[in-house]
């Protein structure tokens, strides 16, 4: 299990969610404390942000190391400032590669979305199904391997030939991965967290309990005039736990809207 973190708010550098916080990123990374497979967050991290006053696409970096390898990131988050920004650290799943291709956020135009879950044997399941139902944009942009960029593909198929928003792409994807699941059979997990710069859009998802742990917390310091989603709290605070088959989405005037997820 990976684990991931959303921001929407007022500009902060991002070594205050990576870095100086008494459970950040980092510390998550080698040391987390609700991941139900796995001990480590090892294989690779990426960082994806927007940039706080031009209307720019949004900013991506990754690296196959662990992250509290990387001794650019300390430099380079201290540097960096945004509004809005997303991270992941990884923990792959047995047989995926550990390359920058399978590293998240994954990207397209103005959406990035960074995922926490998995796809139950994967290879011998879903991930034919899912190949045979994208039209050739979202095929052609598949770089990696795993279980996550499918979904993600998945996700920006649905929004390109329907014309659905990001909070519906991700309810009618959710909706139909279950469908699918039950199909094949197979089990999944999909904790999304997705945004286009303007919102925070999430999901804590699973075909069975429990589903990976997923929070979120406003206005509080460090965050004071922010909304964080993330998987673990990243520090002491009046963090509100996110239900199990529960959509969240953020607006960017920080209003939090938490619904019910029926993906039948």
């Amino acid at each position: 299990m990976c684990r991931l973190l959303g921001y929407l708010g007022v500009p902060i550098q991002l070594d205050t969610l990576l870095y100086q916080t008494e459970h950040s990123l980092v510390v998550q990374s080698y040391q987390p404390q609700e991941m139900t497979a796995g001990l480590l967050n090892a294989d690779g991290f990426g960082i994806g942000w927007y940039h706080p006053h031009q209307d720019a696409l949004p900013y991506t970096y990754k690296n196959i190391l662990p992250i509290w390898s990387d001794i650019n990131l300390p430099h380079l988050s201290r540097y960096i400032e945004s509004g809005c920004m997303v991270a992941n650290v990884r923990s792959a799943t047995s047989g995926q590669a550990v390359d920058l291709s399978n590293c998240q956020p994954f990207s397209s135009d103005r959406i990035l979305g960074v995922h926490n879950g998995f796809i139950e044997q994967f290879r011998q399941t879903l991930y034919r199904p899912i190949r045979h139902r994208l039209e050739d944009d979202a095929y052609q942009g598949i770089e990696g391997s795993t279980d996550s960029e499918h979904i993600f593909a998945l996700l920006l198929d649905l929004m390109q030939t329907t014309g659905m928003t990001l909070e519906q792409g991700l309810q009618a994807t959710l909706t139909l991965l279950s469908q699918m699941a039950r199909s094949h059979p197979t089990q999944l997990s999909a904790n999304l967290v997705l945004t286009d710069g303007q919102q925070l859009v999430a999901s804590r998802f699973a075909t069975r309990s429990p589903a990976p742990s997923l929070y979120w917390l406003r206005n509080q310091s460090p965050v004071a005039n922010g909304v964080l989603i993330a998987s673990e709290p990243l520090f002491a605070g009046a963090w509100q736990r996110v239900p199990e088959q529960t959509l969240l989405r953020v607006d960017r005037d920080l209003t939090v809207v938490v619904q019910s997820l029926k993906a039948d």
